[in-house]
């Protein structure tokens, strides 16, 4: 999911950052090992929280080393400025951004620096270096951790009607029926936010996987489409459904994210098709959140086949014009550590586990990310398309709330969605489009 999703805030504040006398040119330190790194972050509540707890463990740890934070908006808006700053080399020395197609926008091979084979990347899982790569070279670390796409479920509710977690869609359906019939919303829906409408289509990515194992590939060279592939077509048709069969609450049109968190913790509905990161912002406001609130991947047609789409973690890259190489690895190093993931648990409820080996999930993890653990424990988990394929096109909220309203059928919205990936890819400049 493209960073609609994050919370878009004021203007880029931008802290002015002293030139340090000391300080070398080049990657050659100071003469006392000292430096002031900058660091360019979106200004989302779990970002700067987590990036806090990184920067002042590193900066306990490595006290010759000082790091001044930048926030920018998020969106579109913050996008524009990330490009921005890296077209014209006025980009801080690290940076937090994107990981997957979003990634393969800003040009990575002329703006970061490679990290292909260096240790700053001994302790970052295998799995998760293909997001942060192009062209077989890798550019970034992991920020944070992975994120679960699929269905936020009230644990409550299931115990009360004695209902099991579903590994099949048809399963799934069943416990709306019985979930409706007790006069509880069985799947809920918050359309004002455009963006959670997607969850049904992108979050059902395992699935398309293991049906169609080089979708992804033939997608991305023009071959594959929503419209023609059942096992992607699939996605706008639960969307068409859930609604044929009035499992969505009342003012499901108006109704935000936030409501909808809301509704599912207090029990007032059973399911929600969302990310496990919007869980932790509510866990202040609504404790049980963290422990009533479950998840599972959204179910296909085969039991045995049941797993998970995750979205993976931001990256930190560093970028080329970056005077301080030395001390910058040595902060990446640091982020792609146990002691950072550490750092990170005291200050932020993980969404997911994380892409470090060797760090572990707090035992007070909320529910959903031990759930999400073990998917991943288990090897059945799936990146989102967007993380294997630089085509996502813009439309796609827009689209998924009209089949998800019964305005458009499912094949009509993914027939919509294959013209609107089509723009995009030939944007990109993509070969077969």
């Amino acid at each position: 999911m493209k960073t609609s999703h994050r919370i878009m805030g004021a203007a880029l504040a931008v802290l002015a950052t002293a030139a340090l006398t000391s300080c070398g040119s080049g990657s050659e330190p100071a003469a006392d090992g000292s430096a002031t790194l900058t660091f360019l972050i979106d200004n989302s509540q779990g970002t700067t929280a987590t990036a806090k707890a990184l920067t002042d463990a590193f900066m306990q740890a490595n006290p010759k080393i000082k790091i001044e934070t930048e926030t920018r908006p998020g969106g579109s808006e913050g996008d524009n400025i990330v490009k921005t700053r890296l077209s014209t080399g006025d980009m801080t020395d690290v940076f937090w951004y994107n990981s997957g197609s979003l990634l393969q926008a800003i040009n990575p091979a002329q703006t970061m620096v490679d990290l292909t084979g260096d240790p700053v990347l001994q302790n970052v899982q295998k799995d998760y270096l293909p997001v942060v790569s192009q062209g077989g070279k890798v550019y970034g670390v992991p920020a944070g951790t992975l994120t679960g796409g699929g269905i936020l479920y009230n644990r409550k509710v299931y115990d009360k009607l004695g209902l099991k977690v579903p590994a099949t869609w048809a399963e799934f359906m069943a416990n709306n029926d019985k979930i409706k019939a007790a006069g509880i919303t069985a799947v809920i829906s918050t359309f004002k936010d455009t963006w959670t409408s997607q969850l049904f289509v992108l979050g059902d990515y395992y699935n398309v996987q293991a049906a169609v194992p080089n979708f992804a590939q033939e997608y991305t060279a023009g071959k594959a489409k929503f419209a023609t592939t059942p096992a992607a077509l699939a996605g706008f048709e639960h969307l068409a459904e859930v609604f044929t069969k009035k499992y969505m609450n009342d003012g499901y049109g108006s109704a935000t994210n936030d409501q909808g968190v809301k509704m599912l913790a207090e029990g007032k509905g059973a399911h929600y098709a969302m990310l496990s990161g919007a869980l932790p912002p509510v866990i202040e406001t609504l404790p049980q959140a963290g422990t009533d609130v479950g998840f599972f991947g959204i179910p296909g047609t085969d039991a045995t086949k049941h797993g998970a789409t995750v979205w993976e973690p931001s990256g930190i890259y560093i970028a080329k014009t970056s005077e301080k190489l030395d001390a910058a690895k040595k902060f990446l190093a640091f982020v792609a550590s146990p002691a950072a993931a550490d750092a990170i648990n005291k200050a932020v409820p993980p969404t997911g586990p994380y892409r470090i080996t060797g760090a572990k999930l707090p035992d007070n993890a909320i529910q959903a990310a031990k759930d999400l653990q073990t998917y991943v424990d288990e090897g059945r988990t799936a990146p989102a398309l967007e993380f294997v394929s630089p085509v996502k096109g813009p439309s796609l909220e827009q689209i998924t709330v009209a089949v998800g309203s019964g305005l458009t059928p499912p094949a009509e919205g993914g027939a919509q969605y294959d013209k609107d990936v089509e723009k995009q890819a030939k944007q990109l400049g993509l070969d077969g489009w």
